[in-house]
């Protein structure tokens, strides 16, 4: 590759994160607002929408940079809107679902993107299987 292409490709991840960000932000803004209607449904529901927000960009962009920086906004917006003002915080409650609130995009997002990627790895064998024949 010479460097137009490996330049090309810094600057299409750099701006596909960019990207993932403001759309992980938006996410997780609206989730959190959410996330408490029809109990424990909306929890389940935005929980969901935040899996499948970082999966979907995981793998449309087979990077997990690209799925890490939507993780980091709609954590990052969901951090924001959890913590505690002048008056606490009026938009996670204590309790279990404001709890689970706080954690659960955490530890999903970092599931998703923890996840092995089974395509890279079924091409890497394939291609062992290649050399060895």
């Amino acid at each position: 590759m010479d460097t137009g292409t490996d330049r090309a490709a810094i600057v299409t991840v750099v701006l596909a994160s960019v990207f993932a960000l403001a759309i992980g932000a938006a996410v997780g803004f609206v989730t959190t607002f959410t996330h408490r209607g029809l109990p424990p449904w909306g929890l389940i529901a935005g929980l969901a929408v935040i899996l499948a927000l970082v999966l979907g960009f995981r793998l449309v962009f087979s990077s997990r940079i690209i799925g890490a920086a939507a993780a980091i906004g709609a954590i990052a917006a969901t951090a924001l809107l959890t913590l505690p003002g002048a008056g606490g915080t009026a938009f996670v409650i204590d309790g279990p679902i404001g709890y689970a609130w706080a954690i659960g995009p955490s530890v999903l997002a970092v599931a998703a993107l923890a996840w092995p990627n089974a395509v890279a790895r079924r091409e890497r064998s394939a291609a062992r299987s290649r050399m060895d024949a």
